[in-house]
């Protein structure tokens, strides 16, 4: 599998969705890179395996890594809860309509978010992050034109 790399958008202001997304084998560049951002957080740049609920990672393995520095409680409840959240439902409809394929427990995801510190909406900072990672998700598995 040829590593995947997607970009989606969603929403507007400070509850805007921006999500970066790589897609690849666990045993290749994508799967080091996984391990990598997870073993490497920095200030304010904590990196965690993203969850349904805990104890109960999505599949494929997917690593939060959040390109905004954490500034505050309600920035970090946000964004390890609503946004969260909306990951877990983009990706999940990404496998339940076919965009990820093949054996889940073989790939790795690395999902970049950008929640803006001043985000303030938990419902729309939710879907907003759906969308954006189902669209991130569906570029990258377009198929490579040169």
């Amino acid at each position: 599998m040829i590593p995947q790399y997607g970009e989606g958008f969603e929403g507007e202001g400070a509850n805007v969705a921006h999500i970066n997304s790589v897609l690849g084998l666990r045993d290749g560049p994508v799967g080091q890179a996984w391990a990598t951002s997870l073993a490497t957080p920095s200030a304010g740049h904590t990196r965690f395996v993203v969850v349904r609920q805990p104890n109960q990672p999505i599949l494929p393995m997917t690593v939060f890594v959040n390109k905004a520095t954490i500034d505050s409680d309600r920035h970090a409840a946000l964004t390890w809860g609503a946004v969260q959240r909306g990951i877990v439902t983009g990706v999940d409809r990404a496998v339940n309509d076919g965009v990820i394929r093949g054996n889940l427990h073989r790939l790795a995801l690395i999902i970049a978010v950008w929640v803006d510190p001043k985000a303030d909406d938990a419902d729309s900072l939710e879907v907003n992050n759906d969308i954006a990672t189902y669209r991130a998700l569906i570029q990258g598995a377009a198929p490579f034109e040169t």
